[in-house]
């Protein structure tokens, strides 16, 4: 719902350019009378291969080196499409106090399911 796949090589074709990030809020500014929309966005790390199970790719929230959430600003001219997140559920009861809005921290990963819709099922593998 407020994660996406971003364009970060165009050279590269489909999700071999891209990656996902989270969404966390939208701004603009205004510099000599031209308008820049932005995105505040927290990153995530791709899993080496696909999931052999599920053939779904995992990711995990990014972190720099001090252990703080790896969030940048970007163009929203860089947004491709959405991304459908399913996380990855471990064999715990899930507490009934975590909500959408959390959730992606609450799971240490999560997949990325290619067959959410045709833009997912066309860029990756």
């Amino acid at each position: 719902y407020d994660c996406v796949f971003v364009t970060t090589n165009p050279e590269l074709e489909g999700m071999q350019g891209m990656d996902i990030v989270q969404i966390l809020a939208f701004f603009s500014f205004i510099i000599h009378s031209k308008q820049y929309p932005c995105a505040v966005a927290h990153w995530f790390v791709w899993s080496e291969e696909p999931d052999e199970y599920t053939g779904m790719w995992i990711i995990f929230p990014g972190f720099n080196a001090g252990h703080h959430p790896d969030i940048l600003i970007i163009h929203v001219n860089t947004i491709y499409c959405t991304a459908h997140l399913i996380p990855v559920y471990g064999t715990q009861a899930i507490p009934p106090e975590i909500h959408t809005h959390h959730s992606y921290n609450f799971f240490g990963a999560v997949y990325v399911n290619r067959f959410a819709d045709h833009h997912a099922f066309e860029i990756m593998p």
